[in-house]
């Protein structure tokens, strides 16, 4: 199980890494709205600016969950119950855990 908390950690610091470059992205195009005309409808490049924080603002949403899940691994592997499908109660197999370290349920209850 050491192991397991060395993965979580290295997950959570690719994470923390990945959400600090995607805060500077989103910086960096809400910067670039403000120099750009306001009216989206008329200027060729408001759209794609929109687009971008949108899509920016997405991909962070996506890390904060990452991190949420390292977090509640962290979390379950403190109590004694990381490894254990919460669906079947089964040891989860160490090459999937291995692979998808945050995982909750074993291969088999996950399809």
């Amino acid at each position: 199980m050491e192991n397991a908390r060395e993965l979580l950690a290295a997950e959570r610091r690719q994470a923390i890494r990945r959400l600090a470059s995607l805060t500077g992205d989103f910086e960096q195009v809400v910067e670039a709205a403000y120099d750009a005309n306001a009216d989206d409808e008329h200027d060729p490049e408001g759209a794609t600016i929109a687009f971008e924080r949108s899509q920016v603002a997405a991909l962070v949403q996506q890390v904060q969950g990452q991190l949420t899940e390292v977090e509640a691994a962290l979390d379950r592997l403190s109590a004694g119950s990381y490894g254990i499908c919460e669906v079947c109660g089964q040891p989860i197999p160490e090459a999937r855990l291995q692979a998808r370290p945050t995982a909750r349920t074993c291969v088999e209850c996950a399809s």
